[in-house]
């Protein structure tokens, strides 16, 4: 027991804990600080905030990027790349989607799933002259408006993917099936490009399609084999119309040229054959003429002419000396005869001469 007396325990204070110590001594820091900040040190702490407050809608957008501002979370503005500025938090928000980004999608099958799910009809499609073929593609895409791209659309790939196989049906369906498979297949990409971006745009998706490829266009592979023999009659037909295309090119201008050499050779006769008719015309007249106005001496001219004509193709003459008006023949030597009489004798002469020797 306690031997102090109840004067001395009235006189003793009480015992404070340490929590009622801290929490005082707490009391006493606030109210210092609260003593030495007057009102114009807690406006300008306001200021301050409410500046930084309105400072921070100032957003930066990159040049990859677009910014869709977003005013309690309905969108309302798609910003381009630079500095831009919005509504401070909770107002407004922004997204940053990436617009220079080119992204890949694949539809159809690739040839070896092709020959696993042949019986498969998602990628057959049906050509202009009524024929079947499975046609893969890739679609090469990015987007234009972000805006439209978050917010029109709920899924983009999906809504490209329906899109461009119904773009490229409707391509293969006005393209036969030859031009499909050969020389046509670039144009069946351009066109399919054009028709995907029409309906893309029609939906306001916000998408560009910058590329599409058309990777396989083949008949379907329960058919290949009787397709691959039709080719190749068709091939063998395309070569016999190319070898009478070759022997008619080659055959037509010869023969052109024969008959234009024959045309002309007739020009040149009939030519010939007028000019030396009119000649002869000429030459009658002119000897008609003649006779018109001289007939005796006409007649003998033309008898002389006819007799010198006739005696230069003769070796022998016979004159008759008995007729009336024919005096005597001179005689005359023929000399020339008798040199080339007199030199064959000799050389005959020579020759048997040696060969007695």
């Amino acid at each position: 027991m306690s031997s102090a007396s109840p004067e001395e325990q009235q006189a003793a204070p009480p015992e404070r804990s340490t929590v009622d110590t801290f929490m005082q001594t707490v009391q006493v820091t606030a109210a210092r600080f609260y003593i030495a900040l007057n009102a114009r040190g807690l406006g300008l702490i306001a200021a301050l905030i409410g500046v930084a407050w309105i400072f921070s809608g100032i957003y930066k957008v990159q040049p990859e990027e677009q910014g869709v501002v977003l005013r309690f979370g309905k969108w309302i503005e798609t910003t381009e790349s630079g500095l831009h500025y919005h509504l401070p938090y909770p107002f407004d928000t922004v997204l940053f989607p990436k617009v220079t980004q080119v992204n890949e999608l694949k539809l159809g099958r690739t040839r070896a799933s092709s020959a696993d799910s042949s019986n498969s009809h998602d990628d057959q499609m049906l050509t202009g002259d009524e024929n079947i073929v499975e046609a893969d593609c890739v679609v090469f895409w990015k987007v234009k408006d972000a805006g439209r791209y978050l917010f029109q659309i709920k899924n983009p790939e999906q809504a490209i993917k329906i899109a461009a196989e119904s773009a490229l049906r409707e391509v293969i369906g006005r393209t036969p099936i030859q031009a499909a498979m050969s020389d046509k297949r670039q144009q069946i990409a351009d066109e399919t490009k054009q028709l995907l971006q029409v309906l893309l745009d029609n939906e306001q998706s916000g998408i560009y399609v910058t590329q599409v490829q058309l990777q396989r266009v083949d008949p379907p592979v329960a058919v290949i084999d009787a397709f691959n023999d039709v080719q190749r009659a068709r091939a063998d037909q395309e070569r016999a119309r190319n070898e009478a295309e070759a022997y008619h090119n080659d055959i037509l201008p010869r023969a052109r040229g024969e008959a234009s050499h024959i045309i002309q050779d007739a020009e040149a006769y009939k030519t010939q054959a007028v000019n030396l008719a009119e000649g002869e015309a000429k030459s009658f007249l002119s000897v008609y003429q003649s006779y018109a106005q001289a007939k005796d001496v006409t007649s003998w001219r033309l008898y002389l002419q006819s007799v010198d004509a006739v005696l230069k193709k003769s070796g022998k003459v016979i004159i008759d000396s008995s007729g009336k008006g024919v005096s005597g023949v001179v005689p005359y030597m023929p000399v020339s005869e008798k040199n080339v009489s007199s030199t064959a004798n000799a050389n005959n002469s020579t020759t048997s001469g040696e060969t007695k020797k």
